[in-house]
């Protein structure tokens, strides 16, 4: 209307009055803090999803992991239960070595250090142990039969 454009509008400063001054900067601080707060949650929210996606990735790797072990020792057995099962099947040498040789294996888990066993002269373990000959010098004396 009278050749004017009003173009842009600058404040160089605002004097507040001192009175109003404090409650003005106490709101300016509170926003500052709850846009923190926000910023804040949000973060922490994104920290539990990803700590919750990492609880479960390693679930999910250890319990594969499991699997294949399990399948692993699946395969070992049934292939050492064949060749038991060979070795065992191609004489009665063989059948009689298994079985000496599986007892023996289970004597440490059955005799205990300073035990006293008493054996039937007709026990597989004594006809064994009486047939034992000392390799050197220092070996258990041999077992003999009958009276002294």
């Amino acid at each position: 209307m009278f050749g004017i454009e009003l173009l842009d509008i600058r404040f160089k400063r605002i004097n507040y009055n001192d009175s109003v001054r404090p409650k003005i900067y106490d709101r300016m601080i509170s926003e500052r803090r709850q846009i923190a707060e926000r910023f804040l949650s949000e973060g922490n929210g994104e920290a539990a999803r990803i700590r919750g996606n990492r609880v479960r990735e390693l679930n999910k790797i250890q319990s594969e992991a499991y699997r294949q072990v399990e399948e692993i020792c699946g395969v070992a057995n049934a292939k050492a239960s064949e060749i038991y099962a060979t070795a065992y099947n191609q004489s009665p040498t063989s059948v009689a070595f298994y079985e000496f040789t599986r007892t023996m294996q289970a004597c440490p888990a059955i005799i205990a250090n300073n035990t006293t066993l008493v054996f039937s002269t007709e026990s597989d373990l004594f006809k064994f142990l009486k047939g034992m000959t000392p390799t050197h010098q220092d070996g258990p004396a041999p077992v003999q039969e009958g009276p002294q």
